[in-house]
């Protein structure tokens, strides 16, 4: 139930029925603090995050070091990548999870020659890579300005790696030549890039929500690009006939244990008067 709650991204039920389960007769194994830690980091439960880990420990849990991986991702996605680092150079267990985790990790904190650091650390450790691990890496190039590392790494991820790049990759270093204002290079690669990852990638989103019109918009790009426009205008009426709008961004924050959520112009936030007013008044400071 936990694992299944968190599937279908219902994090804080996932969280209450792990914290049932801890009082009842029967203890969570391995498998059900996966579930739960993966909650807490796709929900930026940091306590409920830090209290499973003290958990784990006091009972001893995690003597063989499996969960690390999912220990440094929690830490890393709700924000505290200190303890992230931490828990990794204690590790016993460096597999191809642990360090997938750190290297992801520092590259969404923007860490990038600590990425680079760790990656070549990997490397001489003669762990084997796989492509999460390059999207941490290129990620970081990204946004740290590495330019030449960069496009090393993306040049070497099917030469001396075998990885065939797919669509992330082709992201992360688009996004990197584009920041570096290197938008030659970077309308090359895209024009380059098989006109079938992006259409596969779509119809991939599609077919996981069909209600989500994110599939159909890129659709709509590529065909565009591509002259296909019978099928971009099926598009287009499809998203128009179906009503389709883009989801609203949301932003999460954590305050003495609860989790609040926020949406782009939502105001049924029981505190938004006071939110609005403290908002307006640190503007005026600003200014």
């Amino acid at each position: 139930m936990i694992q299944g709650f968190t599937n279908v991204g219902q994090y804080e039920e996932a969280l209450a029925l792990f914290h049932d389960m801890e009082i009842s007769v029967f203890r969570p194994n391995t498998l059900t603090l996966l579930s739960t830690l993966s909650a807490c980091a796709s929900h930026g439960a940091l306590e409920a995050g830090s209290w499973i880990h003290s958990y784990v420990d006091n009972n001893d849990l995690n003597r063989d070091g499996s969960l690390d991986s999912s220990l440094i991702d929690m830490y890393s996605k709700c924000g505290d990548i200190a303890k992230a680092v931490q828990i990794f150079e204690a590790s016993p267990r460096r597999d191809l999870f642990t360090w997938t985790s750190i290297i992801c990790g520092l590259a969404m904190h923007g860490h990038g020659k600590k990425v680079l650091c760790y990656f070549s650390e990997m490397n001489e450790s003669q762990v084997s890579l796989d492509k999460v691990t390059m999207v941490g890496v290129l990620s970081a190039c990204a946004h740290a300005g590495l330019i030449e590392q960069g496009r090393r790494y993306f040049q070497s991820m099917e030469k001396v790696f075998g990885l065939v790049p797919k669509i992330e990759h082709y992201g992360c270093v688009v996004d990197l030549l584009g920041r570096m204002g290197c938008l030659k290079e970077a309308y090359d690669l895209i024009m380059g890039m098989p006109m079938e990852l992006g259409e596969v990638a779509a119809r991939r989103l599609l077919e996981l929500d069909p209600r989500n019109p994110w599939g159909r918009v890129m659709l709509s790009k590529i065909y565009a690009e591509e002259a296909k426009y019978d099928r971009l205008m099926g598009l287009r009426k499809e998203i128009k006939e179906k009503g389709l709008k883009k989801s609203p961004g949301c932003s999460l924050i954590e305050v003495n244990g609860s989790v609040h959520g926020f949406l782009v112009e939502d105001n049924s936030h029981p505190c938004y008067n006071e939110i609005n007013s403290m908002l307006e008044k640190i503007e005026k400071l600003m200014n």
